[in-house]
This record gives C-alpha cells, sequence and structure tokens, in this order.
C-alpha cells in the first residue's frame, strides 16, 4: 500500500513538472508571437498573444494594454468585457481612462461620468474637462457642466485642439473654441427663453475662432431658427 501511495506521488510530481515546464515552453512562445506581431504592425496578432499571455500568466498590466488595444480598434464592449465597468481606487490611470471613453462610446454617461471624474482628480487637465462638461450636458446637469466650461476656458492653451467626428471629414478646431461652443449651450440650456442672444454670441465667438466648426454653425443656426419662430 505504502509502494503505491509512493508511486502515485513521485508521478503526481512529475505530470506538474512537466505542466510547469509546458507553461514555460507556451509563455516564451507567446511572448515571441507577441513581440513578432507588434514588429509586423499586426494589430489583431497583437491581441491575440496577449489573449494567451492573459490566460496562461494573467497581470493587471497585461489586462489594461489588452482593454486599451480594443479600444484604440473601436471594439469598445471586448474593452469593456476585458477590464469591467467597476472604479476601483487601484487602477490604473490607464485603465480608468479605457473605461471612461469606452462607456461614454456605449452611450452610457452615467456610468462614464465616474470614470471622467476619477481621471479628472488624478490628472485635472482641459481635455477631461471638457469630456466631463459634455457628458455633463448630456444628462442635464447644467450647473456642473457649467463648472467644467469655466475652468476649461481659464486653464486652455491656444495650441491644444479637438478633433469632431459629425461630418463625414472629421475636423479640428482649438479647444477654445469648443469650450466657447459648449458655453453657449450652457447659458442657452440655464434658460431657453430669454438666453437666446447670449448663447448665439459665444457660438459666433467659436466661430470667429474656427469658421470650420460646423457643430457651433449648425447650433447657431438652430438657435436663430428658433428665435425667429418665437418672434412669429
Amino acid at each position: 500500500m505504502k509502494r503505491a501511495i509512493l508511486l502515485f506521488c513521485i508521478t503526481m510530481c512529475l505530470n506538474l513538472g512537466a505542466n510547469a515546464q509546458n507553461t514555460q515552453e507556451l509563455l516564451k512562445h507567446y511572448e515571441a508571437y507577441y513581440k513578432q506581431m507588434k514588429t509586423q504592425g499586426d494589430i489583431q496578432g497583437v491581441i491575440n498573444g496577449l489573449t494567451h499571455l492573459i490566460v496562461l500568466e494573467p497581470s493587471d498590466a497585461r489586462q489594461d494594454t489588452l482593454a486599451f488595444l480594443y479600444m484604440k480598434d473601436g471594439k469598445f464592449t471586448q474593452a469593456i468585457n476585458t477590464i469591467g465597468v467597476e472604479l476601483f481606487a487601484t487602477d490604473s490611470d490607464m485603465a480608468v481612462e479605457i473605461k471612461a471613453v469606452s462607456l461614454k462610446s456605449l452611450n452610457q454617461p452615467q456610468l462614464a461620468l465616474k470614470q471622467f471624474e476619477e481621471l479628472f482628480r488624478r490628472t485635472e487637465n482641459v481635455t477631461v474637462a471638457y469630456e466631463l462638461a459634455e457628458l455633463y450636458l448630456q444628462t442635464q446637469n447644467i450647473t456642473e457642466a457649467s463648472k467644467k466650461v469655466e475652468y476649461g476656458l481659464l486653464h486652455v492653451d491656444d495650441n491644444i485642439k479637438k478633433t469632431f467626428y459629425e461630418t463625414q471629414q472629421p475636423y479640428q478646431v482649438p479647444l477654445k473654441a469648443a469650450f466657447l461652443y459648449l458655453k453657449g449651450l450652457v447659458v442657452f440650456n440655464q434658460n431657453k427663453e430669454t438666453n437666446i442672444d447670449t448663447a448665439v454670441s459665444y457660438l459666433e465667438q467659436a466661430l470667429t475662432i474656427a469658421p470650420n466648426f460646423n457643430l457651433a454653425f449648425v447650433s447657431r443656426n438652430a438657435l436663430l431658427g428658433q428665435k425667429s419662430k418665437t418672434k412669429e
């Protein structure tokens, strides 16, 4: 009986050793595969390599990198499925940004707000302030939207740009013009009956800085059209 138990233990140890060796060999293989896919610029190959590495040897850094690749490739659902939607104090800045951008892109403004607020708390920059102002406007929190717009106008540099995608051809405008556009929307939403002229003035300031600002142009025309209907 003792001999059978001893043989069993030896067999188990040999199997564990073999499995560990196989795992290390697989890790080396997929690390080499991952590196080669990066060299070739093969995004799907990089994603596949990282996925295998996470299965073999999970790490937060690899999870974040995989989610980032999904986000950059426009696969926002996959990005969220990779790292989740919960906000943790231990999340890396990259993880918080991935969650924020992906949730906003998936039309989950309330969840995105939590992530952007955490990102703003950590980094406090005008680009994140713009995202927050836009989301607060979307969720009709005009007070918080106004605070972030004022922060942005106070701290924005002239060389920072914002890209818009509502036209067939994406275009860029100075971020200051984008904040003036949001300022116009905030003012209008504060009182839609009496603030049309003031809102239009901010939109026109945005257009003075960026004549190609289609979104500001369309919004200004919509407000002027509403004003004409009110007079009639």
